[in-house]
């Protein structure tokens, strides 16, 4: 597993944003984890997560201009990023938008660097539904920029209904032809929990679930 996949899984869990046990999601499935981006709730665990996001993305190569934070999770998330290319040298434009528009003072949806022309960067939690990051590529490419690559934190690797053998996130990405980036993934979770004495007892609902809901291997 590679180092910021790591660093990741541990933060997640000393923040309380990963938690095991058993977890009845949106969808109805029961999970024996859950994953809440809220918990990293402090300047220091900000900066730590947005060192695993940076480094997510440089290992994948990706080429971007602009980074970009859907409301309302990816606006802090998109921040500390941008903050931690900075430090890195790379001090990139940073924009988010408002989930109404506003009709007063400097008004619209937007907020933040012009796109006009630029490679956009989507700096996100998790890919649920996939609603939210298609209603930001829709932001991006009316203002005239262009979604280079998605980042998000977890990617479950499950599949969004019985009738789709895709994940979200693969779905996402098909559909829009652009990468989409994970810090860590349900496979690096299971090597995770192998790998901790505390977790190693929920390795086996891990696979147990991943039996059941899991996605189609990327190819």
């Amino acid at each position: 597993m590679s180092d910021h996949r790591h660093r990741f899984l541990q933060l997640a869990l000393s923040a309380d944003a990963l938690r095991f046990g058993q977890f009845t999601l949106k969808s109805g499935r029961l999970s024996p984890y859950f994953f809440n981006a809220g918990r990293f709730d402090s300047g220091s665990r900000m900066a730590q997560l947005a060192l695993c996001y940076a480094d997510a993305v440089d290992a994948a190569g990706l080429k971007y201009d602009v980074v970009f934070g859907p409301a309302y999770k990816g606006i802090p998330l998109a921040t500390a990023m941008a903050c931690e290319l900075a430090q890195r040298g790379r001090d990139l434009p940073l924009s988010f938008n408002r989930k109404e528009v506003k009709d007063h003072g400097e008004g619209g949806q937007l907020i933040g660097a012009d796109m006009t022309g630029k490679r956009v960067l989507i700096v996100d939690d998790v890919i649920t539904a996939g609603t939210a990051i298609r209603e930001a590529m829709t932001i991006i490419r009316a203002a005239g920029g262009i979604p280079a690559g998605i980042v998000v934190a977890l990617d479950r690797q499950e599949i969004a209904s019985e009738s789709d053998p895709r994940s979200a996130a693969q779905a996402v990405a098909e559909e829009a032809g652009i990468p989409v980036i994970a810090v860590a993934t349900m496979a690096d979770l299971l090597d995770f929990a192998s790998g901790n004495p505390e977790l190693v007892g929920y390795r086996q609902p891990l696979e147990d679930y991943r039996s059941r809901y899991g996605c189609r291997p990327t190819r």
